[in-house]
């Protein structure tokens, strides 16, 4: 099993991945062409050659990012495979220089525990707000804000 950067390659597999979830409302759905758009921004996870886990990273600002599309296949939940890749998306952030990542989320639960805080989503910028438009939920939001400074 290991975490590499995705290639427009594997863009059909993440966009799969997503949609499993996306259909359950557990996620904002991403277009096809939103994956080939960003796929720099992402981070898979492949056991047997096979995506089975997937995390993006994308900058909003000068000292703002977000993690977003975290999924993980069913089998492998609860074993810390979205865990490792949402650090190696702090990672990125750290070396980019970007010091505050956020997350909007229904599972805050799997962010505090690698330590992330619960804020208030009214704090977060303006800006981050254009992906709700795309959301089914829109504007009676329910997912929960979580964000975590990294020291650099």
């Amino acid at each position: 099993m290991n975490i590499r950067k995705a290639t427009v390659n594997d863009a059909k597999l993440i966009h799969d991945l997503i949609k499993r979830f996306a259909k359950k409302y557990d996620m904002l759905p991403r277009s096809l062409n939103e994956i080939y758009e960003n796929i720099r921004d992402f981070y898979i996870y492949i056991d047997n050659d096979t995506i089975v886990a997937a995390a993006a990273l994308h900058i909003l600002w000068e000292d703002l990012a977000e993690v977003r599309s975290v999924a993980v296949s069913k089998e492998y939940q609860g074993i810390g495979v979205g865990k490792k890749l949402v650090r190696q998306c702090m990672k990125e952030a750290k070396k980019l220089g970007v010091n505050n990542v956020f997350a909007l989320t229904y599972a805050p639960e799997f962010f505090t525990e690698i330590g992330f805080e619960e804020v208030d989503k009214n704090t977060l910028p303006q800006k981050i707000w254009g992906e709700c438009l795309k959301c089914h939920k829109f504007p009676e939001c329910d997912e929960s804000a979580v964000m975590i400074s990294i020291k650099n």
